[in-house]
């Protein structure tokens, strides 16, 4: 189905640069986010954390180093890791340089907090040495002391000034790898100073509504402001923060994204939120579907509908539906066409199975698509 243009999301167009081996920024995709929560001096725990949100799809994973012990520790983890690691850093700007020392992809670094000019420079000669990228972090929970003297309180405008100082002190060392964020935990603010912040310089930004709260609150205020943002074109590398683990973050950001058609990766579920018509309990339907179907990153649509108002239809427009019909059963449908009628008991192993098959056949596609050039080189 092609994209109707009142779907397009023309994106801010940003200089791009390398987390690893990641891109971001320019015409890459908008990568998603996490940090991890355990200790990083405990490289056992911190890794296996890292394995989990890898599995969910991790594009570039954050640790934070806040002492020796963090940073020694970092050799191990970014040597474990399949994804960038970005280290973050603040005020101890020794911690910065044993971590690029040690393999971080990124520094997520406050250049004002680093101390004197002269560290700064070690920070930035430590990163050119060790091809690390910067995320110039600002929040407006720890805006300098000068700012809010100007300002009176945390604002977008201050949060803006903020970044550009910072900015400002990477350039005149001649370091342009850098992203920056200006994140605050109110929704309006956020917003705000990220779209002043994008018309006025061309790096790449790191979104997120920062300490926005619990699994269910936290995932609202960051669809609500990064949704904004990014359906207005603006943002290339997104982090939800949530007080809750980290692969919920990675799953949210993800939902957040194929929202918007700017990312496609696993199952997408269309399912209604149930009624006295339904033909089965689709509320615990959809539930485990979800829990089975996690493994999957192949992207596909499934429709799960409790009657036939609006079953077909949606049936009609995705990959996979079932409708319930009523007596027990409903009709299972097949890239948009009524194949078979499936009963109640059997829907979650059934479609379970139909998804894992239709999974399986698109990669073999893709990996005879990607085989089939060199065959022909070689012939």
């Amino acid at each position: 189905m092609s994209i109707r243009p009142w779907r397009d999301i023309v994106r801010r167009q940003s200089r791009q640069i390398m987390v690893g081996n990641v891109p971001v920024g320019g015409d890459a995709p908008v990568t998603v986010q996490t940090m991890t929560n355990t200790p990083t001096s405990d490289p056992v725990a911190t890794i296996d954390q890292i394995r989990r949100c890898e599995e969910a799809g991790a594009d570039i994973i954050r640790v934070s180093c806040p002492d020796t012990d963090s940073t020694a520790a970092l050799a191990k983890i970014t040597k474990a890791a399949r994804v960038p690691i970005v280290a973050d850093i603040h005020f101890h700007y020794k911690r910065a340089i044993e971590a690029a020392e040690a393999g971080a992809a990124c520094l997520r670094i406050n250049p004002g907090n680093i101390g004197s000019e002269q560290r700064v420079r070690d920070v930035i000669q430590a990163a050119k040495d060790h091809g690390c990228s910067m995320r110039i972090g600002v929040n407006a929970g720890s805006l300098e002391r000068d700012l809010l003297e100007k300002y009176g309180e945390p604002c977008p405008d201050a949060m803006v000034e903020s970044a550009l100082d910072h900015a400002r002190i990477l350039q005149d060392h001649d370091f342009h790898e850098f992203k920056i964020s200006v994140k605050a935990s109110d929704v309006f603010m956020t917003v705000a100073a990220y779209q002043q912040l994008a018309d006025v310089i061309d790096c790449p930004l790191h979104l997120g509504i920062t300490e926005a709260g619990g699994l269910m609150s936290g995932t609202i205020k960051s669809s609500i402001g990064l949704g904004m943002l990014l359906w207005s074109g603006i943002g290339d590398t997104i982090r939800v923060s949530l007080s809750a683990d980290p692969v919920e973050e990675i799953k949210v950001g993800f939902d957040i994204l194929k929202s918007l058609g700017l990312r496609h990766r696993g199952v997408t579920i269309i399912s209604c939120p149930s009624c006295a018509r339904q033909g089965f309990n689709v509320i615990e339907t959809v539930k485990l579907l979800e829990e089975r179907l996690a493994h999957i990153a192949t992207p596909m649509s499934l429709s799960v509908i409790g009657c036939v108002v609006n079953g077909p239809g949606e049936a009609m427009q995705t990959d996979i539906g079932f409708t319930g019909g009523g007596a027990g059963s409903g009709m299972v449908y097949l890239s948009g066409v009524t194949d078979h009628k499936l009963a109640n008991e059997n829907i979650v192993e059934h479609l379970v199975e139909l998804v894992e098959a239709k999974a399986a056949e698109i990669e073999a596609a893709r990996a005879l698509g990607e085989a089939q050039p060199r065959a022909l080189a070689g012939d």
